[in-house]
């Protein structure tokens, strides 16, 4: 009792923390970036994404409703959600690992953001509605609306959509652990967004949670196994199941602070990857977030039985760290961290997001990353690299160009994305067929409607970008971009005195 007592005490105080304790508030010069305006805009991104009915409230005002009928012919409700991207699939594994990641933004730093606050937390409830769906019928999820070829074969806006809406589910007999412990641990995390402002929600979100992580982890298997025709190549699970289910344990142990799922995090933390040299964070690989999110257990919360996630995380930091004896981190000449091709942006923004995340629970442990013969790494070390990789998206690069559609001065013009890049209902209030719609795609005008807010995959290995539309790696963007990015300007718009 002793021990729960000190560790509600702990977790008090941190929540309790003066700015400068947990955003590291003080730094000296000027602001390189308007963070304020960029958080608005990464939040008011999502709307641009939304599939359904849209809301009174809508902001992006040059969307419309979409997507009105699907789940019917599954005779289920699957209306709502987010595409992912910038093709018209509500793909189920990268929409919940979003939402997992913009809760977090959320849970860790919400407190920072001020009038943002409430449109983030609209964010998160409009993907959580939609996963409630989508799980609402015991042992099974359905995990995609939409036949992503046929899709894919089509260049036109959402609300002209004519190809099938298939609808793709796991169940026992076809199992998919890894898309069902990531939506898991999206409810999980979604229910802390909400414990205050709406605890019924909150109730609602967390059982839902705990059923869908007990379905994953009784039936295992991937889901990409079993579904491959459907969802790969475009989002298999690469890295398999495990890592997702010791990070829907660890989102339900966070929320729950059950001694269940610690039991399980011990019983099956090695088995399930912990320990692996695996530093690559993003929708498909959940490693280097569960060892961060664990090791706050045992750095805020002192559970020592967790102790060896400081380890965990501090391998994952050290990868990153310039100079260390492990550092295994590329960055371009011009200092940004360069992990893939296709979709950059988003290591960019997941890897910021967990350094700024981890150096708020070692500041508040004070401790610091043991790096080896590098000596120790500092937390105000770690929000400088973090602060360094979101000012290059905002502009500070060699192309002087912003990667987020719609702030500063020099933007992607010609993003990858139909609803964008086509004329909108109210412009163009006649359907825009299937193959009509490439005419846009091949087009070397700007897009006629502002995505704003959206990050794309961003330049390549040389700090090159082309801005081309039909550069998907480079010119797409995606909510699991943007998710981090979030909490990453709240810390910094707050350590600046922007908020």
């Amino acid at each position: 009792m002793a021990r729960l007592l000190c560790a509600l005490v702990l977790a008090l105080l941190l929540a309790r923390l003066p700015g400068d304790a947990i955003a590291g508030r003080g730094h000296h010069g000027p602001a390189a970036h308007d963070y304020r305006d960029a958080l608005a805009k990464s939040i008011l991104f999502f709307e641009g994404q939304r599939s359904g009915r849209l809301p009174p409230s809508q902001r992006m005002s040059w969307r419309r409703d979409s997507g009105l009928k699907d789940g019917a012919s599954a005779t289920v409700d699957l209306v709502g959600g987010y595409h992912d991207a910038g093709d018209n699939v509500k793909f189920g594994f990268p929409m919940a690992f979003s939402m997992t990641m913009l809760a977090w933004s959320v849970v860790e730093f919400g407190g920072l953001m001020k009038a943002e606050l409430q449109h983030a937390r609209e964010a998160v409830r409009w993907g959580a509605d939609y996963l409630l769906k989508a799980t609402a019928h015991p042992d099974t999820i359905y995990v995609q609306v939409g036949d992503a070829t046929k899709d894919h074969a089509c260049w036109e806006r959402p609300e002209d959509m004519d190809t099938p809406r298939t609808v793709y589910k796991v169940d026992p007999g076809t199992p998919g652990s890894d898309v069902a412990a990531e939506t898991a641990a999206a409810l999980a995390a979604a229910s802390l967004v909400f414990r205050k402002s709406d605890p019924a929600y909150a109730s609602r979100l967390l059982a839902r949670a705990k059923r869908v992580f007990a379905f994953a982890d009784r039936h295992r298997g991937s889901y990409s196994t079993g579904l491959a025709a459907d969802v790969c190549p475009y989002y298999c699970s690469y890295s398999g199941y495990q890592d997702e289910l010791l990070w829907g344990a660890a989102w339900l142990h966070r929320a729950t602070r059950s001694p269940a799922y610690l039991s399980y995090i011990q019983a099956n933390g090695q088995v399930l990857g912990a320990g692996e040299a695996d530093n690559t964070f993003g929708w498909d690989n959940k490693h280097a977030g569960a060892r961060v999110l664990i090791a706050k257990a045992f750095l805020v919360q002192r559970l020592g039985a967790l102790r060896e996630y400081k380890a965990h995380a501090d391998a994952f930091v050290c990868s990153m760290v310039p100079g260390t004896p492990t550092d295994q981190t590329q960055y371009t000449r011009g200092g940004l961290l360069f992990k893939l091709s296709d979709s950059n942006m988003q290591y960019v923004t997941s890897s910021a997001f967990l350094l700024l995340t981890y150096a708020k629970y070692l500041a508040f442990a004070r401790q610091t990353v043991s790096c080896g013969g590098g000596g120790a790494v500092t937390p105000q070390r770690l929000r400088a690299i973090a602060r360094r990789q979101v000012d290059y998206l905002l502009g500070s690069n060699p192309a002087g160009m912003s990667y987020m559609v719609g702030y500063g001065a020099r933007y992607p013009r010609r993003v990858h994305h139909r609803a964008s890049s086509l004329p909108s209902v109210a412009a163009h209030p006649g359907r825009i067929g299937c193959s009509q719609g490439f005419a846009a795609l091949y087009a070397g005008g700007a897009n006629p409607n502002v995505l704003v807010g959206a990050v794309v995959g961003g330049p390549d290995l040389q700090d090159r970008f082309p801005d081309q539309r039909s550069d998907h790696e480079h010119s797409e963007p995606a909510t699991y971009i943007n998710a981090p990015l979030v909490g990453a300007l709240a810390y910094l718009a707050h350590s600046y005195g922007q908020l």
